[in-house]
């Protein structure tokens, strides 16, 4: 696509023949995938995993016996592996799709035509044009510039913008604050900085995740396990009772491979690769899988009112004259004829008009006689006016800017009440102002005299007022953090359901603590500097709060960093799409509660699978030291441990982790999950041991098989009830799951065929009594040990409350 950029066409960059030559040499921005991992690496990381590796090491030992049957717990590689690579792969193509999508083209100069091209397509020596809100594709040396500053704070951490001058070198990475130029490519693709930035901003990772962590935590302690009880285990089968080696192998499987959390980490990939793929088809890409989790932990966001609250775009209202200080009759007011042949001779100046400015030129049109210039200075959030000087003529002021009126006319002027009061209405409001000074020297408010405002319609998004009231239900705070006029943020914000008083940010203290206390009592603010934004985001998360921060310009770029969540607009700069973990690609702000959704739903749905891991961890543990200090054979061979899991964790699981679960995510995950889990574990374990002696020493007649059918009975019993008091049946579904499970243990046991070929004998009718007074055990034992937990927690918050 060809554009047009007056003024910046002095290099007429590479021709036809030297791009070809460049491609032939491979001097192309080749970059890497969008998501971070190519297919191969996916199919690595899925099948090259601890557990993977743990089970595949006791399947060797299984194999060494010779009965292949218990060697069934092996499908969990199968399983795990490729549930984990076609969930990924197909979030990965989601993801790649929609970055196209949202991925911004550069403006590239050829044969002396500058066109937009695929950034991919960018070859060395290329001439890039630049203009506000632009991200430098790759690395290069300033060859044009026209007031060129850009933000380098995402590479130095500088947040003022740096000027560039020819010559100077510019990094990708870094984005145009201010002005435009073009410069030459000197380093593109892999040598790039970019090809860094984008495979550490956009990998497909969880990493920083407390979801995650909390996982990584409890399998490294589960894999510190394995060795004592591995080798107690095979002392005491080969030393003490003098099991053959096949069978002693086979003890040592059945009680180390239910202490494996296999499905866990699993499912937990499972569930944020299906929350990606939602979230994609309601036009939300995720750039970073941690923001689903965090947007679900957020207590604050804090939105920018243009581009969030309101849609893009503006509409022009009126021309107000305003009376010189000072004089009283009505020769005093500039016509408005006037007013408008200054607005669009200044509007003509700009070669990049924001949306502002195009509105004013939209509506004024463009000048039949364009004022020869003698130099402009473009807008930015620092100044925030732009200007340009003319040169002399009768009638012609000397210099004329537009920018804020509290910028440019003194505070409680007459001026600055007048733009007051307008934007009270929720009306943007801009000053007209003119100088004798040239544009580079004027001082402001002091060298200008306002001579007319400029009023511009807002658009509110009609998806604005529901999504507030949403975080308002469910008590997140919003705060709204502008750089427009306070009055004007105020009005569109109470047009949205968020009241208060509107404060003028400027006078804000510098000292964070003083600073969060502003933000804690109040939740409109205007006239906020990026600095500022920044320094809000940074507050808040000092007080404790998880912060999420909503925007679409360049000023937003630094707290959409900072921030635990960045939401960039679709629609917006590419300076803050780069920056944000989420974009809305439709520019829908109602997406967000969607996006909480499945946070919430990921996190409380694994918070619930993850007892029932957690609590299989804790009985095989227990189970296996009980039975090793004993010195007794272990009561189960694998198959056993496999047929326990299926029905009371693994296909339970399943479908927990994809059930709707709408309960506010809470930190201290793996403390809840552990606290539930132990005492479960610890219940199944003491009465299946229990029962485990109480057979061997008093139930005479009963056969091995017998005993262990029994002692499978109980652990298989108590496990069901914790899914129930788990999965809390209130739905139709919740109920076929568990009583269906029931009703496959009853076929597995029963049917003689399948009995036979998973070791069961359920013949002996004392065993099975003393199997039932095991399981009711058990389960009053739970829920005793339940009830205590959650007095005890109880009591703590109580005690954590303030005044109490």
């Amino acid at each position: 696509m060809s554009v047009e950029t007056p003024g910046l066409n002095r290099a007429v960059g590479l021709d036809e023949a030297e791009v070809a030559e460049r491609i032939a040499a491979g001097q192309v921005n080749d970059l890497p995938p969008r998501s971070g991992r190519t297919v191969a690496g996916i199919i690595r990381a899925n099948v090259f995993t601890r557990i993977n590796a743990i089970l595949s090491v006791l399947l060797v030992l299984v194999v060494i016996t010779g009965s292949l049957r218990n060697g069934l717990f092996a499908l969990l590689i199968v399983v795990n592996s490729v549930v984990g690579i076609i969930q990924e792969i197909r979030a990965k193509r989601t993801l790649d799709r929609l970055a196209i999508v949202g991925e911004a083209h550069p403006v590239v100069r050829r044969d002396g035509a500058a066109e937009r091209l695929d950034r991919r397509q960018v070859v060395l020596d290329d001439v890039i044009e630049l203009q506000p809100g632009d991200q430098v594709m790759v690395d290069g040396d300033v060859i044009e510039t026209d007031h060129l500053e850009l933000d380098e704070a995402l590479l130095t951490g500088e947040s003022d913008p740096v000027a560039k001058a020819v010559g100077d070198q510019v990094l990708s990475g870094s984005f145009v604050a201010a002005g435009r130029g073009a410069y030459r490519a000197t380093r593109v693709g892999a040598d790039a900085y970019a090809a860094q930035l984008a495979a550490e901003a956009s990998k497909y990772t969880l990493v920083n995740s407390e979801l995650r962590n909390g996982l990584n935590l409890i399998l490294r302690w589960v894999t510190y396990l394995l060795i004592p009880v591995a080798a107690l285990t095979i002392w005491v089968q080969v030393r003490q009772l003098s099991v053959d080696r096949n069978q002693a192998l086979l003890n040592l499987v059945a009680a180390l491979v239910p202490m494996v959390p296999e499905g866990l980490i699993l499912l937990t990939s499972v569930a944020f690769a299906v929350g990606v793929v939602r979230l994609a088809r309601r036009g939300c890409l995720v750039q970073e899988l941690p923001a689903i989790e965090g947007l679900a932990r957020v207590d604050t966001v804090c939105v920018d009112k243009t581009g969030t609250l309101t849609a893009p775009g503006l509409t022009f209202e009126r021309l107000v004259p305003v009376r010189r200080p000072g004089e009283g009759g009505p020769d005093a007011l500039v016509p408005e004829s006037d007013l408008a042949a200054f607005a669009a001779q200044l509007a003509a100046t700009d070669p990049s008009p924001n949306p502002t400015v195009q509105a004013i030129a939209d509506h004024l049109g463009a000048p039949e006689q364009p004022w020869p210039l003698r130099a402009t200075e473009p807008f930015s959030s620092r100044t925030k006016w732009s200007g340009a000087t003319f040169e002399p003529a009768p009638g012609r002021p000397t210099t004329l800017l537009l920018g804020a009126v509290d910028v440019l006319a003194s505070p409680g002027s007459p001026v600055s009440q007048e733009a007051e009061r307008l934007g009270a209405g929720g009306l943007r409001v801009l000053g007209l102002a003119r100088s004798s000074a040239p544009v580079g020297e004027v001082r402001v408010p002091d060298g200008v005299e306002v001579i007319g405002l400029l009023t511009l319609g807002q658009n509110i998004r009609p998806d604005a007022a529901d999504t507030v009231a949403y975080f308002a239900d469910q008590g997140v705070a919003v705060k709204v953090i502008s750089g427009d006029n306070a009055s004007s943020v105020a009005a569109v914000a109470g047009q949205v359901g968020i009241t208060g008083t509107a404060v003028d940010a400027r006078p804000l203290p510098d000292d964070p603590a003083r600073l969060a206390d502003d933000m804690a009592n109040h939740a409109v603010f205007g006239r906020v500097t990026p600095q500022q934004k920044r320094a809000m985001v940074g507050a808040l998360q000092a007080r404790g709060h998880v912060v999420a921060m909503t925007g679409d310009g360049v000023n937003d770029v630094l707290a959409l960093k900072d921030a635990d969540v960045g939401v960039a607009m679709g629609s917006g700069s590419e300076a803050s799409r780069s920056a944000a973990q989420l974009v809305l690609l439709d520019d829908k702000f109602s997406v967000l509660p969607r996006v909480v959704a499945e946070g919430r739903r990921v996190i409380g749905n694994i918070e619930r699978v993850a007892v029932l891991f957690l609590t299989k961890t804790f009985y095989s543990v227990l189970l296996a030291l009980l039975v090793g200090l004993a010195q007794l054979p272990f009561p189960f061979v694998p198959l056993h441990v496999t047929i326990t899991a299926w029905f009371t964790i693994g296909i339970p699981a399943f479908f927990l982790s994809l059930a709707p679960n709408a309960a506010r995510a809470k930190p201290g995950f793996a403390r809840r999950a552990l606290s539930r889990a132990a005492p479960a574990g610890i219940a199944i374990a003491v009465c299946t041991f229990a029962s485990y002696v109480v057979l061997r020493q008093f139930v005479s007649g009963a056969s091995q098989k017998q005993i262990s059918t029994a002692c499978l009975l109980v652990v298989i019993g108590i496990a069901m009830w914790v899914l129930i008091v788990v999965t809390k049946p209130d739905e139709p579904w919740k109920w076929a799951l568990i009583l269906g499970g029931a009703a496959a243990y009853a076929v597995i046991f029963c049917v003689p065929a399948l009995a036979h070929f998973f070791t069961l004998d359920v013949g002996s009718w004392p065993a099975l009594a003393v199997a039932g007074i095991g399981i009711a055990v058990g389960v009053l034992a739970c829920q005793v040990a339940w009830r205590a937990e959650r007095a005890l927690r109880t009591r703590r918050q109580a005690s954590a409350r303030p005044g109490d």
